[in-house]
């Protein structure tokens, strides 16, 4: 990866302006984006800029200049990277425009934030995003802060302010303790971490996960497990047997790309493959996603629409259509099933179905063995696993299917060694034949960015072991943070989301008394229309109130499953609170006009494992707001809450820093404070 065009300042203004416009054009055709005819001519506007600014700066001639820097992460490409010994400058131009919209200063500040995170050589040196409107009228212009490391504000210039600007920012920087080498600084790693939206979107365009990098060397394991599910399936597809491959992992380990890459490739051999879930959510967000994303590349969307639905399916419909249809096969050879410990027990499975047209005899498990098994010869069935991710009644863990398997001779069993043993709901019973893949194990947490141990940190504090939390949260500054009021939470959220990353609400679906605290809307996580706009739709720049920042309404655990954002706020209510006597978490159910223990040991799992989805779904961090209740309402009882925030500190949870007195909050008005000078 690297710019379309690099050189040093000599070099570039050594370089006639039509052999550089020629070079980037050039690029236009050979990476096939359409160049649309004002292309050419905002490249000659920035290079005439440029060529009149850069011989003005002192000790500017070995700076580099880069045009059209990749950041593949967020999908585009920075118009112009300066980088000298002291900063590295990001400059997006926008010409002829007399304005600095929302838009463009997320689109500048994203670009910065995500060197930062993932280019190597941009870690310890400032970032200084620059906006570049050259039509905008004069302003006065206030030099950023300079850390020695990380991103400032976005500055605002026109064309003449930028000479001034630059000058001046580089005299400041003139005398770094730390140098850069301009001339390295492109071919440093880059390394990004995409979200599981991004991820799909980039693995069906390759079909490969080689391209989804990791910050962290230790997490090679990603590639590692996809290539052993392939060779597995190649094997069983040359002596045209049937194979069920277990793929274990912790939460946010890459389960999910490991299924899709499975989905995507094999879905053109001939063959065929389907990936399933049981969840709406992630099957319309990612259908949705990437339908936008082919549709954007010129596809027509009805064509795409239609392709999406065989390659992403419901399970629950994918199961029903074939067991009412006993006598047909499936044309996918290849089935995918996300998050396979939800399957239904057989009990489970008969009630569910009980008035529906298509009557369950048997577990789903046992059915989806059933219909792939029609196939003569070669068939295949990946079920990705996640450890302690039931989260509802009638959930048959990976026994439901250790059971249905010992019915089913004819498939052969792959599976990791930790999901074989104990005879409970999480494991595969030992009696069961199966081939031990250390590769189908992913223990190395990817969705949290800047922080691996948050995943141990959980379990820890979910089992009550406030000995290892704090030994955990002493080794590394944990990506959590406690507060106890809700303005503070959303705030929070804003000014770590800095008009770029995403954040959102979630709370638990048994929450029934945020309402009370002014937060009682949930997103129907069986509307797949709602769903993909809370996800997908932004409300900034777009000013969308359905997106997921606008903070106005909380994901549950059954919309949030699976995905992910950048910046979590967890609403705690009182269905998990730590009981009186302070030894253990205690789930209660709202009923009526009162909240009434939970006391079986199933309903306490999925109770526990609704949190762990809920404190797992951040990639950089979880703010957690635990509300300070009220005297008068027993349903929100002040000493009830206090003991959940005050089990959570000890655990190692710090506080988060109250905001600055601020306005209430309103979109308008907090808009207003992010775009700010």
């Amino acid at each position: 990866m690297g710019a379309w065009w690099s050189g040093s300042v000599t070099t570039f203004l050594h370089t006639p302006p039509d052999q550089l416009c020629a070079a980037l054009s050039h690029k236009v055709v050979q990476n096939r984006f359409q160049g649309e005819p004002q292309q050419a001519r905002a490249w000659q506007a920035q290079i005439d800029l440029l060529r009149d600014i850069l011989p003005t700066i002192p000790n500017a001639q070995d700076w580099q200049v880069l045009f059209e820097f990749p950041i593949p992460r967020l999908g585009g490409r920075i118009d112009t990277v300066l980088v000298s010994p002291g900063a590295i400058y990001v400059l997006e131009f926008k010409i002829g425009s007399s304005s600095f919209d929302a838009s463009a200063l997320s689109q500048t500040e994203g670009y910065a934030l995500d060197l930062l995170d993932f280019h190597t050589a941009s870690r310890n040196h400032p970032l200084i995003p620059v906006l570049v409107a050259t039509d905008a009228p004069p302003r006065a212009q206030t030099t950023p802060l300079l850390l020695p490391l990380g991103v400032t504000e976005v500055q605002r210039v026109n064309a003449t302010g930028l000479k001034t600007l630059l000058t001046t920012l580089a005299l400041q920087t003139a005398h770094t303790e730390n140098p850069l080498i301009p001339a390295q600084w492109e071919h440093a790693p880059y390394d990004p971490v995409p979200s599981i939206v991004e991820a799909a979107r980039q693995i069906y365009a390759t079909h490969s996960v080689a391209d989804i990098h990791t910050a962290r060397a230790d997490a090679t394991n990603l590639t590692q497990t996809s290539a052993c599910i392939a060779s597995i399936l190649q094997k069983a597809r040359t002596e045209r047997c049937k194979v069920i491959v277990f793929v274990s992992g912790i939460p946010g380990a890459g389960k999910t790309l490991c299924g899709l890459k499975a989905a995507f490739a094999d879905g053109d051999d001939g063959t065929g493959a389907t990936f399933l879930t049981g969840n709406p959510t992630l099957v319309s967000v990612l259908r949705e996603a990437l339908t936008r994303d082919t549709v954007s590349r010129g596809q027509k969307r009805l064509l795409v629409e239609q392709r999406m639905e065989s390659t992403i399916q419901s399970l629950t419909k994918f199961r029903d259509h074939y067991v009412g249809r006993p006598a047909e096969c499936p044309p996918e050879h290849v089935m995918v099933i996300d998050e396979a410990q939800r399957c239904w027990k057989q009990a489970q499975a008969v009630r569910k179905s009980a008035s529906r047209h298509v009557k369950l005899t048997e577990s789903e498990p046992a059915h989806l063995l059933d219909i792939m098994g029609r196939h003569d010869g070669f068939a295949a069935i990946l079920c990705l696993i996640g450890h302690g991710q039931e989260i509802n009644d009638g959930e048959g863990g990976l026994a439901c299917w250790g059971e249905a398997l010992l019915s089913h001779p004819a498939w052969r069993v792959e599976a990791a060694p930790d999901v074989i043993g104990t005879g409970d709901l999480t494991h595969l019973p030992t009696t069961l034949e199966a081939g031990r893949q250390r590769f189908l194990h992913l223990g190395v947490a990817i969705r949290s960015l800047r922080e691996e141990t948050a995943p141990r940190w959980v379990n820890a504090v979910l089992n009550g072991d406030v000995e290892t939390a704090q030994r955990l949260a002493g080794q590394t500054d944990l990506p959590f943070r406690l507060t106890r009021s809700l303005d503070d939470l959303r705030a929070g959220l804003r000014h770590r989301s800095r008009l770029t990353y995403r954040c959102g609400l979630v709370a638990s679906s048994k929450a029934k008394r945020l309402r009370a605290e002014g937060l009682g809307c949930e997103v129907p996580h069986m509307d797949d229309k709602a769903v993909s706009q809370w996800f997908l739709n932004r409300w900034v720049p777009d000013k969308d109130i359905r997106a997921s920042d606008a903070l106005e309404t909380c994901a549950t655990e059954f919309a949030i499953q699976g995905l992910e954002l950048d910046f979590v706020g967890l609403c705690w209510d009182g269905d998990l609170i730590r009981a009186p006597s302070g030894d253990r978490w205690q789930p209660r159910r709202f009923s009526g006009t009162k909240w009434a223990n939970v006391s079986t040991a199933e309903a306490t799992l999925w109770r526990l494992n609704t949190y762990r989805v809920l404190l797992t779904r951040a990639r950089y961090e979880t703010l957690i707001w635990v509300p300070q209740g009220s005297a008068d309402d027993p349903t929100r009882d002040p000493e009830t809450l206090d003991r959940i925030a005050d089990f959570l500190m000890r655990c190692g949870v710090r506080p988060l820093e109250p905001a600055a007195p601020a306005r209430p909050f309103t979109l308008q008005n907090d808009l207003a404070d992010l775009l700010q000078d």
